[in-house]
């Protein structure tokens, strides 16, 4: 059997939409779009969202419309995709990159805290002058499990930073610190912008696209005209019949627009985006119910409690963080999008490393990924940065265990059986021995 990574769920009423959009005469952004941007807005609580060619594209209209200039530097987690930290580097500005938290990977505010006052000392091992400017954070939700927002908001108000959310895999999801508040959707109202994907494999997709959320009108207004060249008017606006002919460059701007094509299929995707998120979690809960007594993996976290006992305290060493309250870690609530399954090798317990048990997991006809080598392992930001693997040692030593199965709302049941067998057949044949296993061979062989 062949298990693909993932296999997009698409139906008739989607491809109808397409096949009608084709037919419409209108193909670029137009009716459609705005159609998608209301309706995605809605659905996350927002007051504006802008629809773009890609998620990056979003990260990058954000860093520039919250002011990003050469000189200043942004906290960007080095657990995370190119694009995160590649938009501030447009800019002409420098990532400070953050390691991640053990068990969630993602960025853990504790060494943010630290590289900060680092920064200020001139101990970081990048070529960053100390009286650059911090201005910015860029968090991830990785694999769909947020953050939490109230830690990374209370973070960003001690340092004087604007937050912008990388949610490439956080839709639908949601949070809250307590059984008895509210719930928050990711993209209403956790940071002054959030970045959505729909690339082919996400929650839901458009086949390339994305969208950002904010409640600050004038920022989404700038993200919309920078999007088509920093034309004053969109083409819908110029081309209809109660349009104006003439239009003003502004501003110099890029080609980021999300076609009416791509908007058609993503109104439908967005209708029963809920129903795919909730077939997502059945079969994450059904790979940590029969994987869970399987010694030699540990299993990703689950939607609720706080990202790490330390995530949120200030260091003490620091004076200005010390005179400040922290947010303290809850028994917080999450809605998870579960984007991805990621499972961690336990190396003492195996007898073959990461790599090669990719490769058995290929020879058994199993889809995989691995999210991600982080930023600092890449050429790039170790030889033009000068970051070094003991900078950042919790990615530098949990990347190498990460392994992220396949899950996607269309895997038919054999499918799942099989990726469930194959993990529990790799594990059992691939153990190390040990004292247990040891005497109950013995046993089985007397």
């Amino acid at each position: 059997m062949q298990v693909p990574f993932f296999r997009p769920e698409l139906d008739d009423a989607e491809i109808a939409e397409v096949v009608e959009t084709l037919r419409s005469g209108w193909l670029t952004t137009g009716p459609k779009t705005q159609r998608f941007e209301t309706a995605f807005a809605n659905a996350v609580g927002a007051r504006h969202a802008v629809a773009l060619a890609s998620c990056t594209a979003g990260l990058h209209l954000s860093t520039l419309g919250l002011g990003l200039r050469a000189g200043q530097a942004v906290l960007v987690p080095t657990m995370t995709f190119a694009a995160t930290a590649e938009v501030i580097r447009y800019a002409g500005a420098v990532p400070i990159l953050v390691d991640c938290t053990p068990t969630t990977l993602q960025m853990d505010l504790r060494d943010a805290e630290r590289k900060i006052a680092d920064a200020r000392a001139g101990r970081l091992p990048i070529d960053l002058p100390r009286d650059a400017e911090i201005v910015g954070m860029l968090p991830v939700h990785v694999g769909g499990r947020v953050l939490s927002f109230d830690a990374v908001a209370e973070f960003a108000r001690r340092h004087r930073l604007w937050r912008i959310e990388d949610a490439a895999h956080a839709f639908p999801a949601a949070w809250r610190p307590h059984a008895e508040a509210p719930w928050r959707r990711c993209g209403e109202d956790s940071a002054e912008a959030t970045c959505f994907s729909f690339y082919a494999n996400k929650t839901i997709t458009t086949g390339e696209g994305g969208m950002v959320t904010t409640a600050d009108e004038e920022l989404a207004e700038r993200m919309r005209s920078l999007s088509l060249h920093g034309l004053s008017k969109d083409a819908w606006g110029r081309y209809t019949a109660k349009g104006a002919w003439d239009y003003r460059i502004v501003a110099p701007g890029y080609k980021y627009n999300l076609t009416d094509i791509a908007s058609a299929l993503g109104l439908h995707q967005l209708a029963k985006a809920e129903a795919l998120r909730r077939r997502r979690e059945e079969i994450a809960e059904r790979f940590r119910r029969e994987l869970a007594d399987v010694e030699e993996i540990e299993l990703p976290p689950t939607a609720d409690g706080a990202d790490d006992p330390a995530l949120a305290e200030p260091l003490r060493d620091d004076p200005e963080a010390a005179s400040q309250d922290a947010v303290p870690p809850t028994a917080a609530e999450r809605i998870h999008a579960w984007h991805l399954f990621q499972i961690r090798l336990r190396a003492d317990s195996l007898a073959i490393d990461r790599d090669r048990f990719l490769e058995e997991l290929r020879a058994h006809g199993v889809g995989f990924s691995v999210h991600w080598r982080p930023l600092h392992l890449h050429p790039y930001w170790s030889e033009a940065f000068g970051w070094r693997p003991q900078d950042l040692p919790v990615a530098t030593d949990v990347w190498r265990q990460t392994v992220t199965l396949p899950l996607f709302p269309a895997m038919r049941e054999e499918e799942i059986e099989h990726v469930i067998a194959t993990v529990r057949e790799l594990c059992r044949r691939n153990a190390r021995p040990t004292a247990g296993r040891a005497i109950a061979s013995a046993r089985s062989e007397a």
